[in-house]
């Protein structure tokens, strides 16, 4: 049997973001739903961080959940197994209290998973692991010695692990801890990395900057085989444009409606072209432009930041190439939250 992995969706997230969700809401219109549809999928694993926001949620983006997700996916006839994340916990020592559970109980199809459990799917007994926490890690890390399923899925953090394309995650459980697994399947981190067992699956969408260009969408898994295929996403949020001396004229900006764009300048010998330049993607219909010229960020003589970089990938570098009696990756890890933090403000 073939059943959808999705992880990661953060419903609600940007502060509701109206731009964010028809973003999400093409993805899903266009991709996910036809897939199912093609492939004859009944079933969705949910890896967690569902919604966005662990403490609240804003009735708008919760309106939208359920009219543009919850509700086709039951009109369809597919059930949803949903693991809590730390997203949707509300305490950060208990998966007790969680946003699943709670703004979910009218769907007889959608069952939520707050303790690690056995399910059978199909003729495949799958271990699904919640978020791991101060109250559940021993019941976890024992229902994991004593559990004869070859496939885990859930929402952990493993060290050795990409958090996304700038930042390696040094803290976290062992991944030898879950070696007894032919399969082990998560949610948490959104880009995709894997050791060979284990496989960090990433997130259906781009939502930050430092998600630029990385692969992003589902996954059909076999319950026959435990092999898993990505089906991408195709649509993009973030662009960079590197101007030098481009024609405005043939310049096409169709692509830019409702994007996120920056424009590196390399080169501009004439301010009335760039300014008509400029002007043509504002026309567009372009949500956000920043504009980046004379990219000289650079500290010191041992330390140069490059255009193609974006400014979490600098803060990190700097961070890893400076000479600090500090844990490198506790500071890294605190600066990746405060990005994440100031991005939601924008």
């Amino acid at each position: 049997m073939k059943i959808a992995i999705i992880t990661d969706q953060h419903f609600g997230a940007r502060k509701n973001s109206k731009l964010f969700h028809d973003y999400f809401l093409k993805f899903y219109n266009d991709i996910f739903f036809p897939t199912l549809e093609r492939e004859g999928i009944t079933t969705v694993v949910d890896m967690g961080d569902t919604f966005d926001n662990r403490t609240g949620i804003n009735f708008g983006a919760l309106a939208w959940a359920k009219n543009n997700y919850y509700d086709r996916l039951e009109q369809m006839g597919v059930n949803i197994h949903t693991i809590v994340g730390n997203h949707t916990a509300f305490y950060k020592n208990t998966n007790e209290i969680n946003a699943v559970d709670l703004l979910l109980r009218e769907y007889k199809n959608v069952k939520v998973y707050s303790e690690t459990t056995e399910v059978k799917l199909d003729n495949l007994d799958v271990l699904f692991i919640p978020w791991i926490n101060q109250e559940n890690e021993k019941k976890t890390l024992d229902s994991i010695s004593k559990t004869k399923c070859k496939c885990a899925m859930g929402h952990l953090e493993f060290q050795g692990f990409r958090v996304n394309s700038q930042v390696v995650m040094e803290h976290g459980l062992d991944s030898k801890l879950f070696d007894k697994f032919d399969r082990v399947y998560s949610g948490h981190y959104h880009t995709r990395s894997n050791n060979g067992t284990v496989f960090y699956l990433g997130n259906p969408y781009e939502m930050f900057w430092n998600d630029l260009k990385d692969n992003r969408g589902f996954h059909i898994f076999d319950t026959e085989t435990m092999e898993h295929s990505p089906i991408n996403n195709p649509y993009r949020m973030f662009y960079n444009i590197y101007y030098e001396d481009t024609s405005y004229q043939l310049f096409d900006t169709t692509e830019y409606s409702n994007k996120i764009v920056k424009v590196i300048v390399r080169k501009k010998s004439d301010t009335k072209q760039f300014e008509k330049f400029i002007d043509k993607l504002y026309a567009s219909g372009i949500a956000d432009l920043k504009i980046v010229e004379n990219f000289q960020i650079q500290e010191n003589e041992d330390f140069e930041a490059f255009e193609s970089e974006n400014t979490l990938s600098i803060l990190n570098r700097y961070i890893q190439e400076a000479e600090i009696d500090l844990d490198k990756s506790i500071i890294q890890k605190v600066i990746n939250e405060v990005y994440q933090e100031a991005c939601e403000l924008v």
